[in-house]
């Protein structure tokens, strides 16, 4: 698995302040180059002018003053020209100085010591966009170059494989020192318990060994009672005791062919012909039922009154199971009050009239498990399971996103919603297809009837499998239904909130 670099992003914007930066220092340098400039030449202009009209602004020539100054407005710097005589009336002005704002040069016009006019030369501004464009090469190959100096990080930078494993490493040491840091608090408190009862014990002249097995027993017997009447502790693994039920259900038919198929050979040396007749029509009668039954299993028409929502932690790299005790136990006891308070608020809805819960859930490594069951022919059971399982994702979501913003430990989720008859193949479509906050949806054709005109389903890409072609993917649902399962969600964290 290739990995980013790290603050790849971060990277890229310090890039992007850098060009920005560059791009604006070479405007005001640009700038203020082309200002001095402009200052000496529009000096020199003029200086020249007075020159030239020096003879026309003494006898006031309005004619030969318009004509030398026509000449210099030619000049793209200049906008207008101003020339005035001593007594500060104006001669000729020439230009669009109002339209083109500018840098203004003034100076007295005059022969041996007395004063004959002035002349007023503007030059115009060059503004931002010019400059840039002027520098357009300059631009265009910084912008370049940042580029090119973001794609070499984001290659070289990246984590190598053994960064990767030093990482996991320095993981895994961590969580050890956490559980040794454990043990030895532990072991300290029974060593101080140990001595405190060889002491209260050293009058009754006991022995150091027979005092050492006797508190050795104790603590065995107290932890066994402790953990028996812990009430998080689950004493049936609801997976599990499904599993058994199918497994017990095939072997009873294998039992059957095995049965049917084990007549010893002096038995059936016995037999008379209609006796074998009979016993042959008994084991195509039972290997069609048999058949009938495995088929029934994969058929869209089987019929069902219960539907079981499987809720399972998307766990990539099993820190479910390298967490401490002390931080996974209540982690698990909250998503547990969370399901079961989302199972109580769900089923008050109107629309899920006679559906109701089979059992009360509790989260451990592997997940939870709710059945639900429908008590008339009326009531909804496959969409309370949707709505079920997208009421815990959208609860797990918030829970989620609060515990990573304070630093602390949390999973993401994923949740399967079949009839009884698939809730193997379920497991293992959430092991293979399911990915982390998405639902996956294994039921009848009355199933996804009954969920149709509430929700959007897409099927699975690429499917391997008769189990993956048959399942559906959550993909939406209308408004009605996301505005309940939202009042659902407040009135649960609601009472979240109100209990803590």
């Amino acid at each position: 698995m290739t990995y980013l670099a790290p603050r790849q992003g971060l990277f890229a914007i310090i890039l992007l302040v850098s060009f920005c930066l560059q791009t604006l220092l070479l405007v005001i340098s640009t700038d203020q180059q082309l200002s001095n400039s402009r200052a000496q030449k529009g000096e020199q202009m003029v200086a020249q002018l007075i020159d030239e009209a020096r003879l026309s602004l003494e006898n006031k020539d309005r004619v030969s003053l318009s004509v030398i100054a026509n000449r210099y407005t030619s000049e793209q710097d200049v906008t207008r020209i101003l020339i005035k005589d001593n007594n500060g009336d104006i001669l000729v002005p020439v230009g669009n100085a109002p339209m083109q704002q500018g840098d203004t040069i003034s100076q007295i016009a005059t022969k041996g010591d007395a004063v004959i006019g002035s002349v007023a030369l503007t030059l115009k501004d060059i503004s931002k966009g010019e400059i840039i464009a002027m520098q357009w090469p300059f631009v265009i190959g910084s912008m370049v170059l940042h580029l090119l100096l973001w794609l070499i990080y984001s290659y070289i930078a990246r984590p190598t494989r053994e960064q990767i494993n030093a990482i996991s490493r320095d993981v895994q040491d961590l969580h050890r020192e956490q559980y040794t840091q454990l043990d030895q608090r532990g072991y300290a408190r029974e060593r101080e318990r140990r001595q405190s009862v060889s002491a209260a014990d050293g009058d009754n002249g006991e022995t150091g060994t027979s005092q050492s097995d006797r508190l050795v027993n104790a603590a065995q017997a107290a932890a066994s009672t402790a953990y028996n009447q812990q009430p998080n502790t689950r004493k049936l693994d609801i997976h599990s005791a499904v599993n058994q039920y199918v497994r017990t259900q095939q072997n009873q038919d294998s039992t059957l062919d095995d049965n049917t198929n084990g007549i010893t050979a002096d038995a059936a040396s016995n037999m008379t012909d209609s006796d074998v007749n009979d016993h042959t029509a008994h084991k195509a009668e039972d290997s069609s039922q048999n058949a009938n039954n495995h088929v029934s299993r994969l058929s869209a028409t089987r019929a069902f009154d219960s539907v079981s929502v499987q809720i399972v932690f998307h766990d990539e790299f099993n820190m479910l199971e390298r967490l401490a005790p002390s931080q996974r136990l209540p982690y698990l006891a909250l998503c547990t009050q969370l399901l079961n308070q989302a199972v109580t608020e769900l089923l008050k809805q109107p629309l899920l009239l006679g559906v109701s819960a089979l059992n009360e859930p509790q989260f451990d490594e592997s997940g939870a498990y709710v059945m639900l069951k429908a008590e008339n022919s009326h009531a909804k059971v496959a969409l309370a399971g949707v709505m079920l399982a997208k009421l815990y994702l959208m609860l797990n979501k918030i829970i989620h996103d609060k515990h990573i913003e304070l630093s602390r430990f949390a999973l993401p989720a994923k949740a399967g919603v079949s009839d009884n008859a698939q809730v193997d193949a379920m497991t293992h479509l959430l092991d293979s297809v399911g990915k982390k906050e998405q639902m996956l949806i294994l039921l009848p054709n009355g199933g996804l009837k009954q969920i149709s005109h509430h929700v959007q389903v897409q099927s699975v890409m690429r499917p391997t499998t008769v189990y993956e072609r048959e399942c559906a993917i959550f993909d939406g649902g209308n408004d009605a239904m996301i505005q309940r399962l939202a009042d659902v969600r407040n009135a649960v964290l609601m009472i979240d909130d109100s209990e803590e």
